[in-house]
């Protein structure tokens, strides 16, 4: 059933071929299929064939010129079909030798294994992103003299102005192949929608006509299908080439573990028995970071990979995986697309994705080139909140939007995004994303120093937001029901892509009855449970006020002065952490009961501070006292801390500064400082006993989110006689 060209929602060839059948199996089709048999040897060996839907694909765009979206599985040869393709349209057997191929390609990883795998075929392969500007004018000059067969440029180049006025009005008339790879980018109801996708629209428009098109993706239900092959062709004339997404060498699992300590220790006690080398994937940074320092002090080669990884150490982690010189790379979501090891052995999941179809993405990277890989998804109850915290990082509410709208509007010159936020309460990746939504939509478009309205009417589609919202609530309740399933784990998955071939996989945990191991030895849970067990973080202080203050009225810019800031604080944990970040969550939880902070948290705090007197990064100067930040939710939380460091540390408790500010909430730093300024008062008191305890202070608070609450009250202490402010707080919320 491999290969079937079915009607998802594009119009099938209308001389309505068989399932694997060409258009024509004519004298011209031979030869052209002949020559793509040869270049695929060269690619991929002397051993290697076009499967019967490869070679449709390459048909279909190579004779006929048509616009392809192929929804295939991962590892099904997607490359090897533009390959072809290229080498077909721009060798000498051509009868006019196309231009070259743009391949828009979301992750630099993705590009650096093509590069390579176009050069095993002869095919010249360049490539445009952020990593490279230096080379961008060469590249551009190679493009225009022929010498470039294949060109790679990542989605967001779409989007910059320079490049879409100067470079892609010349590219889209000259290409000669344009690939749109991990399509499913383009819908804003698949599981990745990346805005700078949907400047595909212009390109597509500025193609010669019968420039053909392929779009690929392994991830994308029918819905998402009927969108992207709407925007492929809105004449409808888009072909729909979708095949069986099972992978026959994964062996999907669940093992349901009661806490991090037994999942880390659990994996600290199999991973050697695991085949290969891996990917252990994590929700979050602060959990790759963790897991990857517990794996390494058990004698484990890991190395960790997240979105805040240097390219230079992504590069690094990716080479040593590739040379298995690592037994696992632990990751967030930043390597879920575009990394290729064909003889990856496994992939574990450290918490549960928001969706089958994000998790099918993810474990799809194993087993490409191996007979057998294990798969295997390890949950806990603090996914949820994960989910929830990422959903909530959705399109902003339309008061919001109209804020940005009527800022833009009625500035006389260009608002770069740090112009912007003074004037609108959105933190910087939601108003980056919505600008970008924005800008496809035609209500404003970046130019040269930022970003300006058109004038043009918006809608705000209400509908379109809230089916958006309650679609990724059924993803969450299809991924809890991946965990509970009693049916095959792989038939789960695929029917949640509308797999129309969906069967039961005779390979997993469910079909075979063979359950991971069970035991977690006692020493490998103390030693997890000691690891998670360890609290303090270091939280660097506020040194420079947010971009663009006065224009907010607020009259504070560039650096804070070194005697206005704070010093670096510390907490017990992140939110995000696998140890303290549960306890952390239920404690700090929006509703949760004021209440004095329990005894082991308490335990917490003295062991931060033990090591912040003593340790390599110790304090500057002993603390002389301890002031607490007043709380409008938690002042019993606040003040059992305060006096119980006090009363440990033989310190004063010299008193509480009351809460200011109103709004700001969880927006970007300008609208928070703005909010905050001028709010926080240091009562008579506690300003009159700096002249008797003169030195540092302890200030207490329950977590710090942006810090500018703890930069503002420190000014503030500071000015009213403190020497320096030490902040110490509960949680932090990065």
């Amino acid at each position: 059933m491999i290969g079937a060209e079915v009607a998802c929602p594009a119009r099938l060839d209308p001389a309505g071929p068989g399932r694997n059948g060409p258009v024509s199996d004519g004298p011209e089709a031979t030869s052209v299929r002949q020559r793509a048999e040869a270049v695929l040897r060269q690619l991929a060996g002397e051993s290697a064939q076009l499967r019967a839907d490869q070679w449709r694909a390459i048909e279909a765009l190579v004779v006929e010129q048509r616009r392809v979206l192929c929804v295939q599985r991962t590892g099904w040869g997607k490359s090897a079909v533009y390959f072809v393709a290229t080498a077909l349209l721009r060798g000498p057997d051509a009868p006019s030798p196309a231009g070259p191929t743009v391949i828009i390609s979301p992750l630099l990883a993705l590009m650096r294994n093509q590069v390579a795998a176009a050069e095993r075929a002869g095919i010249h392969a360049r490539t445009i992103n952020s990593a490279n500007p230096e080379e961008w004018d060469e590249i551009a000059a190679a493009v225009h003299a022929g010498a470039v067969d294949v060109l790679l440029i990542s989605p967001e180049r779409l989007n910059n102005p320079d490049f879409r006025e100067s470079v892609l009005p010349k590219l889209a008339a000259t290409t000669g192949l344009l690939v749109v790879d991990e399509a499913h980018c383009v819908s804003d109801w698949g599981h990745d929608f990346r805005p700078d996708y949907r400047r595909l629209r212009s390109f597509l428009a500025g193609l010669t006509p019968g420039t053909p098109v392929l779009a690929t993706t392994a991830t994308a239900n029918a819905r998402v299908v009927t969108d992207v092959a709407e925007q492929l062709d809105p004449a409808g004339e888009a072909m729909v080439l979708r095949g069986t997404l099972d992978r026959e060498s994964l062996r999907l699992a669940v093992h349901e573990l009661p806490s991090p300590a037994h999942r880390l220790a659990w994996l600290a006690e199999q991973l050697d028995a695991l085949p290969g080398s891996g990917i252990i994937y994590t929700l979050t940074v602060a959990a790759a970071a963790e897991t990857a320092a517990f794996l390494r002090g058990r004698g484990y080669e890991v190395a960790e990979y997240s979105g805040r990884t240097e390219d230079a150490d992504r590069r690094a982690a990716e080479s040593d995986l590739l040379a298995n010189r690592l037994k696992a790379l632990v990751a967030t979501s930043a390597l879920g697309m575009g990394f290729d090891k064909p003889d990856l052995g496994f992939v574990i999941h450290l918490g549960a994705p928001p969706s089958p179809i994000a998790y099918y993405q993810q474990v799809g990277r194993a087993g490409r080139a191996v007979e057998s890989a294990r798969v295997l998804l390890l949950p806990g109850p603090e996914d949820a909140a994960i989910w929830r915290y990422f959903a909530s990082l959705a399109f902003p509410a339309e008061e919001q939007v109209r804020a940005v709208l009527a800022a833009l509007s009625e500035a006389d010159h260009p608002l770069s995004t740090a112009a912007l936020e003074p004037r609108v309460e959105l933190r910087r990746a939601r108003l980056e994303l919505m600008l970008k939504v924005l800008d496809v939509d035609g209500a404003v478009r970046r130019v040269r120093g930022g970003w300006e309205a058109t004038g043009a009417q918006w809608r705000y589609d209400h509908e379109r937001y809230q089916q958006l919202s309650r679609a990724r609530r059924v993803e969450q309740d299809a991924m809890r029901e991946y965990v509970a399933t009693a049916g095959c784990r792989m038939e789960y998955l695929r029917r949640c892509l509308d797999d129309p071939y969906a069967e039961a996989c005779g390979r997993c945990d469910r079909c075979t009855g063979d359950a991971p191991p069970a035991e977690v030895s006692a020493a490998a849970l103390t030693a997890a449970e000691a690891y998670l067990g360890q609290a303090g973080v270091a939280v660097a202080p506020r040194k420079m006020w947010p971009t663009g203050l006065p224009a907010a009225g607020v009259p504070l810019r560039g650096k804070i002065p070194a005697q206005e800031q704070a010093e670096t604080g510390r907490v017990v944990g992140r939110l995000s952490d696998l140890g303290w970040g549960g306890p952390l969550r239920e404690l700090l939880a929006d509703g949760a009961p004021d209440q004095p902070a329990p005894a082991q948290l308490l335990a917490a705090v003295v062991e931060v501070l033990k090591a912040w007197a003593h340790g390599d990064d110790r304090w500057p100067q002993r603390p002389v006292a301890v002031v607490a930040l007043g709380s409008q939710q938690r002042p019993k939380l606040v003040q059992s801390v305060a006096g119980h460091v006090a009363e440990v540390g033989r310190l004063p408790l010299l008193g509480t500064v009351p809460p200011g500010g109103s709004g700001g909430g969880r927006a970007n730093s300008a609208q928070r400082v703005r909010a905050l300024h001028g709010s926080f008062i240091v009562p008579p008191a506690v300003a009159g006993a700096f002249a008797e305890h003169p030195g540092p202070v302890l200030l207490v608070d329950d977590y710090i989110d942006s810090g500018w609450t703890m930069a503002l009250v420190a000014r503030e202490l500071r000015a009213a006689g403190a020497t320096a402010v030490l902040p110490l707080a509960l949680a932090v919320t990065g």
